[in-house]
Order: C-alpha cells, then structure tokens, then sequence
C-alpha cells in the first residue's frame, strides 16, 4: 500500500516512514502487527502498555483537528483499532482466542464447528455442573455456590493453560491438525467455564441486592 500523501510504500506503521503523514490502514491488519509483534500467546505487558500510550497520543484526534479530512478519518480509524488490538492482547484470554482465530478458528462464532464439536463426556459434565448449581442457587445455599465457583475456577484457568502450551507450539510453525484441535477444545472448555462464573456472578448480586 502506498502512502496517500507522498506516494511511498507502507510498511504497515500508523504513519508513513518517508513523509511522516499517518498512514493508511491496511487491510488484515492483525493487533499484534499494530504493536509490531509477532502472533504469540505471550505478550510483555508492561511494553504493551508503554506502546499503547505513546501511539494513543500520536494518534489522538485532537492531534488532527485541524487536519484535513482523510487525517482526521485516518486518525479516528486507526485510534479505534488501536483501542481494540490493546484490548484483546492485554488480556490473556482475549489473545489466545484471537490468536485461534488468526489459525481459522473462531469460537466468538456460536455456530463455530469447534464448539459443536466438543467431546461428549465433556458436554455432559457441563450439563451436570449447571444442574448442581441450579440447584444450589434455587436453594440459596451461597457456601454450595461459591465452593463450585472456586472449583470451576480452577479448571479454567487449567484449560487456558493447555490451549495457550498448543499455541505456542502452533506459532512456531506446526500445522499439526491435532494441535489445533487441542487448543480449540482448551479454549471451548474455557468458554464454557467462564459462562458458568458469570452465572456465579450474577447470584451473588442477586444476594446481595
């Protein structure tokens, strides 16, 4: 993509390395190459954040006001997808799904294939699981509640960590359909658990209120 203003090629940076204009977006561009990292399960946060900062001020609209248009246009879009990829790579759960998704499976999807195909044994847990805890919110027994949760808690953070062990080894370049799957099936799991902590959630404000 060549830049706008002064014709020279891009190179995927907010702003254009010949004329120092901002730059154009590039089409699939993905939130780790907004930050200039490659696609890992495993971000420094503390550098995150400081890249975060200095693009946001750089990028900032009121930097632009007085702009011409496309400047301005250029500055509110790529200040979106900054916020967006600082979002999703920030948090450790966001970024193993996305990086799934980067692999062409996307759980975000309800009809996503990886979800419908979960094992059955684990399906079945799940629903013995939400049972047991239906019943135990029916019976207000908070104590019941919270134990489950700790439990469950346990389990997904278990689940992450199998799912990020296969994408790192997805990263470095296997195609092994079987680790995919894995770390489909990781993060299925930690979808489900999480839904289950917020259900928790949502009784104990319920109590509270």
């Amino acid at each position: 993509m060549k830049c706008w203003n002064c014709d020279k090629a891009s190179e995927g940076s907010p702003f254009c390395g010949a004329c120092g204009k901002i730059a154009g977006r590039i089409a699939g561009t993905t939130h780790f190459a907004i930050f200039g990292l490659p696609p890992s399960p495993d971000v420094e946060l503390a550098a995150l954040e400081r890249q975060y900062r200095e693009l946001s001020l750089r990028l900032h609209p009121d930097r632009f006001a007085q702009a011409e248009a496309r400047e301005r246009r250029l500055s509110l879009e790529h200040t979106t997808a900054l916020n967006e990829a600082y979002k999703t790579l920030k948090d450790a759960t966001r970024r193993a799904f996305y990086l799934l998704s980067l692999h062409g499976v996307d759980l975000d999807r309800e009809d996503a294939a990886a979800q419908k195909n979960m094992p059955l044994e684990f399906l079945e847990e799940v629903m013995e699981l939400r049972e047991a805890l239906d019943g135990a919110m029916e019976a207000k027994d908070q104590a019941r509640v919270q134990a489950m949760a700790r439990d469950v808690e346990a389990r997904r953070s278990a689940a992450l960590q199998e799912a990020v062990e296969a994408l790192r080894v997805l990263e470095k370049g296997s195609a092994d359909e079987a680790v995919l799957k894995k770390a489909s099936h990781a993060l299925g799991r930690v979808r489900y658990f999480t839904r289950f902590l917020e259900q928790v959630d949502a009784f104990e404000e319920e109590m509270l209120a």
